[in-house]
C-alpha cells in the first residue's frame, strides 16, 4: 500500500515530480561533470605523455611529480643526456602557459622532436619555416576556428599557424623553442626527453643517470613509471577539488530536496490530514515523505547521468582542447548514494512537520 500510495503521488503531479527530479539531476551532473573533467584532464596528461615517444623523462631540481618548480635544465644537459649509452634522442621543452585555462605553448625543437616522437601527423600546412611559426592540434585549431595563415595571440605577441597536427603528442600548441625562449627571456628547459635504442635498457639507463653525481638533485623518471604516477590522487590539489566539488553538489542537493520537499508537503496537507483521521500512523506518514524523496533522488541520478553526457558533448563541441571531459562510470552509484543519501536528509524536516500535522486543522486547509 504504501509503494502505491508513492507511486501515485508521484504520477499525478508530473510537474512538481519532473521539476524535482530536473533540480536534483542538476546536481548530480554538476559532480559528474566536474568530476569528468578532472579525470578527462589527467587521462589526456596520460595520453600526450604517451605520446611524446620517450622513454625516460629528466625534471628540474626542486620539482616533483604533481609539483612544479621556478628551476630550469641547463641547455647544455641536453647534448650530455644524448651521449650516454642506449640513448639515441634527447631533446629538451619548454612549457609556459597561453592564457587561457589548462593551454600551454610547448617549445620544441621540432626536428628532434620528431625523431622522438615517430613524427607529427599534419592534417594542414607543414611544420615551422620562419619566427613566430606555430603549429597547433586539430582540437586547439577547432576550438579556436584555426586554419593555416590564421594568426594567434601567445605571450602578448602574434603567430602565424603554419600546421595543423593529429592531436596526442604532448600539447596543444608547438613553437620553436628558440622563439619561446626569445619572447619569455627565459634560458632553460623545463624537461628532457629521452629516447633509448630497446625497451629493455630502459631501467639501466634510468638507474646509471640517478648514479652519476651531478645528476642527484634531478628527478629521473621511466615514462612507465611517470604514467602509472599520473592520477588524480598524486596531483596537487586536484584531491582537495574533488572534495569540495562533491561538498558542493551534497549541500545542494540537500537544499533543493528540501525546498521540493517542503512544498511537496505544503500542497497535501489536506491529503495528509484525511490519512491521519483514517488512522494513519506518524511512521506511514514519514514513510511516505522519505519514500517520495528516495524516488526523487533516483529518478534525479538518473536524470544528472543523461544530462552529464550533454555536458561532455557541449564541452566537447566548444572547447576540446581546454577541458577535455570523461565519462567515469564508477562515479555513477556514488553520484546516486549522494543523491538519494541528500534527499532523505532534505525530506526530513518536511517528514516531521507533516507528522505533526492536526488532522482538524489540516482538513480545514484550502
Amino acid at each position: 500500500m504504501i509503494l502505491r500510495l508513492v507511486w501515485e503521488n508521484v504520477r499525478f503531479r508530473p510537474m512538481r515530480t519532473l521539476l524535482s527530479l530536473m533540480l536534483i539531476g542538476m546536481s548530480v551532473n554538476i559532480i559528474l561533470t566536474l568530476v569528468g573533467i578532472t579525470q578527462g584532464f589527467v587521462a589526456d596528461m596520460r595520453r600526450r605523455s604517451a605520446g611524446t615517444g620517450a622513454d625516460v623523462m629528466v625534471r628540474p631540481t626542486g620539482s616533483s611529480f604533481g609539483t612544479g618548480t621556478n628551476n630550469t635544465i641547463p641547455p647544455t644537459y641536453v647534448g650530455y643526456f644524448g651521449k650516454q649509452p642506449h640513448v639515441v634522442v634527447s631533446t629538451g621543452i619548454m612549457q609556459v602557459a597561453a592564457g587561457r585555462v589548462f593551454d600551454m605553448i610547448s617549445g620544441i625543437d621540432q626536428a628532434a622532436f620528431e625523431r622522438m616522437s615517430g613524427g607529427l601527423d599534419f592534417q594542414e600546412g607543414h611544420g615551422f619555416v620562419k619566427p613566430r611559426d606555430a603549429i597547433v592540434d586539430t582540437d586547439y585549431a577547432a576550438q579556436l576556428h584555426l586554419h593555416v595563415g590564421s594568426q594567434l595571440k601567445l605571450q602578448n605577441q602574434m603567430w602565424t599557424v603554419c600546421g595543423i597536427v593529429g592531436t596526442g603528442k604532448l600539447g596543444h600548441i608547438f613553437v620553436r623553442l628558440e622563439d619561446l625562449r626569445d619572447v619569455t627571456g627565459a634560458t632553460g628547459l623545463g624537461q628532457i626527453y629521452l629516447k633509448v635504442d630497446r625497451p629493455e635498457n630502459v631501467d639501466s639507463v634510468v638507474a646509471a643517470l640517478k648514479a652519476t653525481p651531478q645528476l642527484a638533485d634531478y628527478p629521473i623518471f621511466s615514462m612507465k613509471e611517470w604514467l602509472d604516477l599520473t592520477s588524480v590522487d598524486n596531483i596537487s590539489g586536484v584531491s582537495i577539488f574533488l572534495d569540495v566539488i562533491i561538498g558542493f553538489g551534497v549541500c545542494t542537493c540537500i537544499l533543493v530536496v528540501l525546498m521540493s520537499m517542503y512544498l511537496a508537503v505544503l500542497q497535501r496537507t489536506r491529503e495528509i490530514g484525511i490519512l491521519k483521521s483514517l488512522g494513519a500512523t506518524k511512521r506511514l506518514v514519514m514513510t511516505l515523505v522519505l519514500g517520495e524523496s528516495i524516488v526523487a533522488g533516483i529518478g534525479g541520478t538518473i536524470a544528472g547521468i543523461l544530462l552529464s553526457f550533454l555536458a561532455r558533448q557541449v564541452l566537447k563541441t566548444f572547447v576540446p582542447a581546454s577541458l577535455p571531459v570523461a565519462i567515469v562510470i564508477g562515479w555513477w552509484p556514488k553520484a546516486g548514494a549522494i543523491a538519494i543519501a541528500s534527499a532523505l536528509v532534505g525530506a526530513l524536516y518536511p517528514g516531521w512537520k507533516a507528522v505533526r500535522q492536526d488532522p482538524i486543522e489540516a482538513l480545514a486547509h484550502e
